[in-house]
């Protein structure tokens, strides 16, 4: 493997992984009264957007690594628009 493919695979690993833990803690304890709304629209567009640009010059650590983040973010931003919308019927 060359050394910037093993880069590449290193930075998709660390950015990937480093919403793990806020997912877990997001999905485990509802409360999202500290997490930006704005910033999570923006950013799950913007890994979909490197999905869109991953598959077209076909790079398989920008692929992964923004499926899974896409996963991982979408699970948060779930999370805090049902909890935004629920709080403000009751």
């Amino acid at each position: 493997m060359e050394l910037i493919s093993l880069v590449g695979n290193c930075a998709a690993f660390l950015t990937t992984i480093s919403f793990l833990p806020q997912a877990i803690k997001t999905i485990k304890s509802r409360d999202t009264r500290q997490l930006s709304l704005p910033m999570y629209l923006l950013f799950v567009a913007g890994v979909a957007l490197w999905i869109v640009y991953g598959l077209h010059v076909n790079s398989m650590p920008i692929i992964v690594g923004n499926v899974i983040t896409l996963l991982l973010a979408g699970s948060i931003l779930t999370v805090k628009i049902k909890s935004t919308f629920s709080s403000k019927r009751g």
